[in-house]
């Protein structure tokens, strides 16, 4: 299995703060969601 393979197929994301399904950011390694980060900056 190819390494672009391997991360289609593994499972999706989730907030550990709110459950939301986070989008995969290649450069980033935060667990939280976008609101969840944001409610944490204020």
């Amino acid at each position: 299995m190819n390494p672009v393979e391997f991360f289609h197929s593994s499972p999706k994301m989730e907030c550990p703060e709110c459950g939301q399904v986070v989008e995969d950011q290649a450069e980033s390694y935060m667990m939280e969601c976008e609101r969840c980060l944001a409610e944490k900056v204020e």
